[in-house]
């Protein structure tokens, strides 16, 4: 059974930085696309970063210059480190995982940007 944990959410003040971490344990093989998605109060979940096993990265325009995803394949983990937060930045973020035999998520993390 794949399990997808998500961790490091919280409150922050606007301006400040907080780093997500997802541990990913299961049966699941290389290559696939580690990701971060969002969904804030009354939106659509919506793609936040994702990174590919080669380590291409894309982002969602809206976090573009403040936020870095990375994953260790070694350890099964994906990281977003996200500066400069804004309180629309408020949301429920999502790990995800996914190739062209799966798509598994976690079961998110709060994220909550206000002073």
């Amino acid at each position: 059974q794949v399990q997808l944990v998500e961790s490091g959410g919280g409150l922050v003040q606007p301006g400040g930085s907080l780093r997500l971490s997802c541990a990913v344990s299961g049966n699941i093989f290389n290559p696939y696309v580690m990701g971060w998605y969002r969904q804030g109060p009354g939106k659509e979940r919506e793609l936040v970063a994702a990174i590919s096993s080669g380590g291409s990265t894309n982002y969602a325009d809206s976090v573009k210059g403040r936020s870095t995803i990375s994953r260790d394949n070694a350890k099964r983990m994906v990281y977003l480190q996200m500066n400069s937060l804004k309180p629309e930045d408020t949301a429920v973020y999502y790990c995800n995982v996914r190739s062209s035999w799966f798509n598994y998520w976690g079961q998110g993390t709060q994220v909550t940007v206000s002073s």
